[in-house]
């Protein structure tokens, strides 16, 4: 398969130095996306978009993403008293198309709110932040890590879209009714066509850290019951709940808002969803393989949306509300601009298109289907009263 041999290497490195010899699938996952030189999202291996590409995120789609969401931050801005500066974390911006849509539209349409406005980009990807960088350049926008901002430095909003999803995953397997975590080691049984790429092949063991336990805890499920089959398999994401805790003490006034594919945690451990939820893309083909075309592919798992929701109260973060993608979007104006179609004089062709582009942000079993996560902290009873434009469902 289309494996980095340098990557495989360095992974295969890890293990064979590790005194177990072997690895966390949390820390083979880490390697696969993140290692600093050959890492999917560190080297030019990722690819965000329709052509030549391994997936598409909504703004790949059309600007009617980003400007719906423009029109979600000025209400909050405006909620907290208009505020100067505002600032707009976007943590995770892909390409920086969302950037771009977010902020041209207010520029164009809400000068005041454009003045106000401090935008600020984390990215972890330097390909990706180079690409933003071009993209972005005669845009007030400045790049910095999570862990540069100061405690209590922010009013405003922190946001992403499908940034969750890529952190890495804990895995792990019921046996005998007794949980147990998957790790990582080179197969010494098989012989390589090629020493550089090696085989990795999972074993199971003991827990890594009591962290997954509470983990469970803290989300209500309980493997000791009769209804999780033998061998069932699944995902914990500690590394969610760091970054939420380190978002929540940047923040100082505001809003924390997630967008991303997930369940509340009573569907995640669904009993019936035996196998977990971890995915890769590969050139729009997606699979459950992530020891294959190692370094060239996107692994991801699902989000478990109540471990946010339950760990953010513990940093002060309320939890204001959560809704599907579409009906946030509805909720913000999208059907308005759907129906605008039939009075647009645009040759057919460029009508389907955009309408198509705009039933696939609501479509409920695509992208309409992801979970939004609105949460604050900092704000009065009369801040909190106000209803949010994007949580409020027509009757």
């Amino acid at each position: 398969m289309d494996s980095n041999p340098a990557l495989c290497a360095a992974i295969a490195n890890h293990i064979t130095t590790s005194s177990q010899q072997r690895i966390t699938f949390a820390q083979f996952m880490d390697l696969a996306l993140y290692h600093p030189e050959y890492g999917y999202y560190s080297s030019d291996a990722v690819k965000i978009g329709f052509k030549d590409s391994d997936f598409f995120t909504s703004p790949n789609l059309c600007s009617d993403f980003g400007e719906l969401l423009a029109e979600q931050f000025l209400q909050m801005w405006e909620i907290l008293g208009k505020p100067v500066p505002f600032s707009l974390v976007e943590m995770g911006a892909g390409q920086g198309l969302l950037a771009l849509h977010i902020l041209k539209y207010h520029q164009l349409n809400y000068p005041d709110f454009f003045a106000a406005l401090e935008y600020i980009i984390v990215e972890k990807s330097p390909t990706l932040r180079q690409e933003q960088q071009q993209r972005l350049q005669d845009l007030p926008v400045h790049w910095c890590n999570l862990e540069e901002i100061p405690p209590n430095a922010i009013v405003g909003c922190f946001f992403s879209n499908e940034l969750v999803d890529a952190f890495p995953v804990h895995q792990f397997i019921l046996e005998t009714g007794e949980l147990r975590e998957i790790y990582v080691t080179t197969d010494k049984n098989k012989k390589e066509t090629n020493a550089q790429c090696p085989s990795f092949v999972e074993v199971t063991g003991e827990l890594s850290t009591p962290q997954l336990r509470e983990y469970l805890d803290l989300v209500g499920i309980d493997f000791t019951q009769n209804a999780y089959p033998d061998d069932y398999r699944s995902e914990i994401n500690l590394a969610a709940l760091d970054w939420l805790s380190i978002v929540a003490d940047r923040l100082q006034r505001g809003y924390v808002l997630t967008i991303d594919y997930g369940h509340p945690a009573s569907r995640y451990y669904n009993p019936r969803r035996s196998q977990g939820t971890l995915q890769c893309y590969y050139h729009h083909r997606f699979h459950d393989n992530p020891y294959i075309n190692i370094g060239r592919q996107d692994i991801t798992a699902h989000v478990d949306f109540t471990a946010l929701e339950i760990w953010g109260e513990k940093y002060n973060l309320k939890n204001i509300g959560f809704i599907q993608q579409g009906l946030f979007l509805m909720a913000l104006g999208l059907g308005d601009r759907i129906a605008a179609l039939s009075y647009q004089k645009q040759p057919l062709s460029q009508l389907l298109q955009r309408r198509d582009a705009l039933h696939q942000l609501i479509d409920p079993t695509g992208l309409g289907g992801f979970g939004v996560l609105i949460q604050s902290k900092g704000l009065d009873k009369t801040e909190t009263s106000q209803p949010l434009k994007g949580l409020t469902v027509p009757e």
